[in-house]
């Protein structure tokens, strides 16, 4: 019989996907709990919007140098209905130490709303932080988006369609310098009865994948899957790639072996780290299409 701590530690790290109860919370604050050892400074709750729900954290080294550091924005997953950011400082910490800034915006979920609110949302936290993250000693000129599951499919979109930061007044490309997605649905077709509520009409459909917007303008991809992973099909990663590398963009990707959905996520926590190298992977890509 598997161990309580591992059970909820492999199991309940997805937790967004999950409802929320006494194991949930118990995973996350063992995840968080090594993190308030780490010398950071925490700005909670900065409002990027006028909603509960649009405002973000940043997270900076204690003794942060003159320069200004690359930045990093994660958008957690979660069915696009679920998450929050506290739940993520994990995140944070692990990127902290690598040496960025990093920042974990909350968004508006379903049921309150449907697609693209989401998407908008991550929009207007991304031109929030272009704007005012030289304030934390981030640099605006790099800012890196990373996303986990339906994170990375908000991730993907904001970096895919340029109408999003356009319509906040932005140029993408001036906002996005690269974007690094762990299991993302990129490119499915909703087959649910909430998540067809959520996306539909079918009309709308390759409005929500990412693949629609693809024409290699966009910033460079690293897209990283586990192949254990059974809520999210491996076929969005290759439509995705596909297309990308059809139309001469920059594309990326890994497979890691024996790792599921959960152990992506879990991979940038101090429990699973050596499961994958999913933080050296990403921190290598930076850069790499420049």
């Amino acid at each position: 019989m598997e161990d309580l701590k591992d059970r909820c530690s492999r199991i309940l790290l997805l937790a967004p996907l999950l409802l929320m109860s006494a194991c949930t919370q118990a995973a996350f604050t063992a995840a968080n709990l090594p993190t308030h050892l780490i010398e950071m400074a925490i700005e909670h709750d900065q409002v990027y919007g006028p909603e509960s729900s649009q405002k973000l954290d940043i997270y900076v080294s204690a003794n942060p140098k003159n320069k200004l550091m690359d930045v990093i924005v994660f958008f957690y997953g979660g069915r696009w209905t679920y998450g929050a950011k506290e739940d993520y400082r994990f995140v944070a910490a692990t990127f902290v130490k690598e040496g960025f800034v990093v920042v974990i915006p909350d968004y508006r979920k379903y049921p309150q709303v449907r697609f693209p609110v989401f998407v908008e949302d991550g929009a207007k936290a991304l031109a929030w932080v272009s704007d005012h993250i030289d304030e934390w000693h981030g640099n605006p000129a790099r800012i890196h988006v990373i996303g986990h599951s339906a994170g990375a499919h908000i991730g993907a979109l904001l970096a895919a369609d340029p109408h999003y930061l356009a319509d906040k007044g932005k140029h993408r490309s001036l906002v996005i310098h690269d974007f690094a997605g762990l299991a993302g649905p990129y490119a499915f077709t909703p087959d649910e009865p909430d998540l067809e509520d959520m996306f539909g009409p079918p009309t709308n459909y390759p409005n929500m994948q990412v693949p629609t917007f693809i024409d290699g303008t966009q910033p460079p991809m690293l897209l990283l899957y586990g192949d254990k992973d059974r809520v999210v099909k491996y076929a969005n990663l290759q439509k995705l790639e596909q297309r990308i590398m059809q139309r001469g963009g920059c594309v990326r990707s890994r497979i890691y072996p024996d790792t599921d959905h959960t152990d992506l996520i879990g991979a940038l926590s101090w429990w699973n780290r050596q499961r994958a190298p999913v933080v050296d992977d990403i921190t290598k890509f930076f850069d790499s299409c420049h």
